[in-house]
């Protein structure tokens, strides 16, 4: 599929408005002494703000571009032969805004569905306003960030060991038989933090941490991040090294490190 990054600036204009709405709904949720939690059938948590965020957004959308389909984390998917689709998740790090830790954000993004049928994030938004950051990115016109007001280019570093690599992570669950491999490279490493979320993948985009690693993520949980970290030079994929935010895990790094990572988590039986 041909892609005319021009095209998405309307798009990307969108994406931050959805954001503004969302920021202004979670910010005031945000340390609430009356939030309200509920355990969703998957035995995790969602806070009435999760739930205000998404419905809001889709309120958004239908009017915007009653046309596009979407896929909410809350409410479901209603994408079924749509050629473009919003995936949101409300707030990226519910367990955090929970218990009053700010690195939580609301993550936007807008896929493309190609005739083959294949699908490509085209532009994605991560609005973190406890922290007075945004991340965003559209096809072809790069990746950036927001805080406090000062806009700066992302661009991923250069780091071309692992032995001198930053690795991020969110926690050892979930790794299965890779767990073992994983901690090996961990402990290789020149320095490792469990940061999680959205925050550890960013902070590749940024050049800060040089790779990401999460082990069993859906698709709202990555779809925005999977391009901002592109755009800004680096690449992302799942843990078996398939390209794009829909195989169930998540792996960020510079470009560099990429192939070294993916061979090191899934050493040769």
């Amino acid at each position: 599929m041909v892609m005319n990054s021009e095209q998405y600036v309307d798009d990307l204009a969108l994406a931050h408005l959805l954001a503004d709405i969302a920021d202004s709904i979670a910010i005031e949720r945000y340390q609430a002494l009356d939030l309200v939690i509920t355990t969703k059938p998957d035995n995790t948590p969602v806070t009435d703000a999760d739930r205000a965020v998404e419905t809001a957004i889709r309120q958004a959308i239908a009017t915007h571009r009653p046309d596009d389909g979407l896929l909410g984390e809350e409410f479901g998917s209603d994408f079924t032969g749509a050629k473009r689709f919003w995936v949101i998740d409300p707030i990226d790090g519910t367990q955090n805004f929970m218990r009053g830790v700010p690195t939580w954000a609301c993550l936007i993004a807008l896929v493309e569905v190609a005739d083959d049928g294949s699908q490509r994030v085209v532009v994605g938004v991560a609005s973190a306003p406890a922290l007075s950051r945004r991340w965003f990115a559209s096809q072809g016109k790069g990746s950036f960030v927001t805080f406090n007001g000062n806009t700066k280019k992302n661009s991923v570093s250069r780091v071309a060991s692992l032995t001198d690599a930053s690795i991020a992570y969110s926690d050892f669950k979930h790794f299965e038989d890779r767990l073992e491999a994983f901690q090996k490279m961990l402990a290789a490493a020149w320095r490792t933090r469990g940061m999680g979320d959205f925050w550890s993948h960013m902070l590749v985009a940024e050049g800060a941490v040089d790779v990401a690693i999460e082990p069993s993520l859906a698709v709202w949980d990555m779809a925005a991040l999977d391009i901002i970290v592109r755009e800004a030079g680096g690449a992302f994929t799942n843990v078996s090294g398939k390209s794009g935010p829909f195989g169930g895990s998540g792996v960020s790094t510079n470009g560099i490190l990429h192939n070294a990572v993916i061979n090191g988590i899934n050493p040769s039986k």
